[in-house]
């Protein structure tokens, strides 16, 4: 599928639509974005969170680096150091939510990352601030699986949950032989307590990403999971962890590394997903019309990417229904790396547009959707791996 970039807005940032054949020009009024770099020292950037760190009510940055964990305070950015070598190896991913209500967040990481290490790599970590959250964090180490990867807090039956999803089950090769062990960690009821743990899947391999949704009217919430074998949801069910698949059955999913829950015009749901692993290819699956059943319906929206790496579903664009952005950290055919939005064109699902956020200056290693100066735009935070950036894509509303 080929890309034509049209240019739509000039100035010191500029805006382009990606005109997708066969589907159509961009919309008219798409946001127009301003970047603005809040760190050129990134090493890899591995993961990006948004919430609340000192509780003043506004929604700060964090950095999951290599060597460090960092925030960044809104609204002037300024940096503070959370952890630094929780080991030798690198950090990996973050979690960041208010768990206990208090307005701030709670933060947990994983590190020791080395995806060829199945038997003795990865860590988990609760990291717990000091009075002064400016200052250093304390780290304390938690029972881990080899090749911890991902990690967010859920809304369990029983309270807050820290589900961390390693790539690799135990003792793998390429892929094969032990599933995932799915863990999630339940805090400990007492300062310096020791945390429970429960198994949601061990059944799956290659796990890459995990997202917590609101998928059905109870009060907790479910989690998708994207691997090797497809998409599937997690649902705690009165007697464990119940596992349904969304995706193409197992022998024809070509394998995928993120996904993501959006909700189309006229308010059915999607999956936004990347395919195959680290792939080229954004795709969204139909829910199945009510009544119907079976595997939601599969549709390649954009095969032009390199190495995506990063997806996120929200209404950026104010339309009362959701778009996807897309990041992707390896040169293209065009020798470019970059942040596009995409838009559905009506309440099929089956056609789309695509603007460009960031054309050439944004190697997408992770990106995080959210109102960062409360004028009821989302904004874009996205972290650089080859460009070694943190920016924020200030949302300025639809074009006038």
């Amino acid at each position: 599928m080929g890309l034509r970039l049209c240019p739509m807005i000039t100035g010191a940032f500029s805006l382009l639509a990606v005109v997708v054949p066969g589907v159509g020009a961009a919309p008219a009024g798409p946001p127009a974005f301003r970047a603005v770099t809040i760190d050129e020292q990134v090493g890899i950037g591995y993961g990006v969170a948004l919430g609340d760190v000192d509780g003043d009510g506004k929604t700060d940055v964090i950095l999951v680096d290599d060597k460090q964990i960092r925030w960044y305070r809104n609204p002037v950015w300024d940096r503070f150091v959370v952890t630094r070598n929780l080991t030798e190896k690198d950090h990996v991913c973050i979690a960041a939510r208010d768990i206990n209500g208090d307005g701030m967040v709670e933060l947990a990481a994983g590190a020791g990352w080395n995806p060829r290490d199945t038997v003795a790599s990865g860590s988990v970590h609760t990291l717990n601030p000091q009075a002064e959250r400016t200052e250093r964090w304390d780290a304390m180490a938690l029972p881990h699986e080899p090749t911890v990867h991902r990690m967010r807090w859920l809304r369990s039956r029983g309270g807050p949950l820290l589900v961390v999803a390693p790539l690799h089950g135990r003792g793998n090769k390429d892929g094969d032989g032990e599933g995932v062990r799915l863990l999630g960690y339940r805090p400990a009821t007492k300062s310096g307590g020791e945390w429970s743990r429960v198994l949601l899947d061990g059944t799956l391999h290659m796990t890459h990403n995990v997202d917590p949704v609101a998928w059905d009217d109870d009060p907790e919430e479910e989690l998708l999971v994207i691997g090797r074998e497809g998409i599937f949801l997690l649902d705690e069910k009165d007697d464990g962890w119940w596992r349904k698949p969304l995706g193409k059955s197992p022998d024809e999913f070509p394998g995928g590394s993120e996904v993501r829950l959006g909700k189309l015009p006229g308010g059915k749901r999607f999956l936004a997903a990347v395919e195959p692993f680290h792939g080229h290819q954004l795709v969204t699956y139909m829910e199945p019309s009510r009544g119907d059943v079976g595997l939601w319906q599969r549709h390649v929206v954009d095969d032009t990417l390199k190495a995506a790496h990063a997806v996120a579903c929200g209404d950026v664009s104010r339309r009362g229904s959701d778009q996807v952005v897309v990041g992707w950290r390896s040169p293209d055919a065009n020798g470019r790396v970059g942040v596009r939005l995409y838009s559905p064109t009506d309440e099929s699902g089956t056609g789309w547009t695509a603007t460009s956020i960031d054309d050439g200056g944004m190697a997408c290693e992770d990106l995080r959707l959210g109102d960062l100066n409360g004028d009821g735009w989302l904004d874009i935070v996205a972290a650089g791996r080859a460009t070694h950036n943190l920016v924020i894509y200030w949302n300025e509303g639809a074009k006038k």
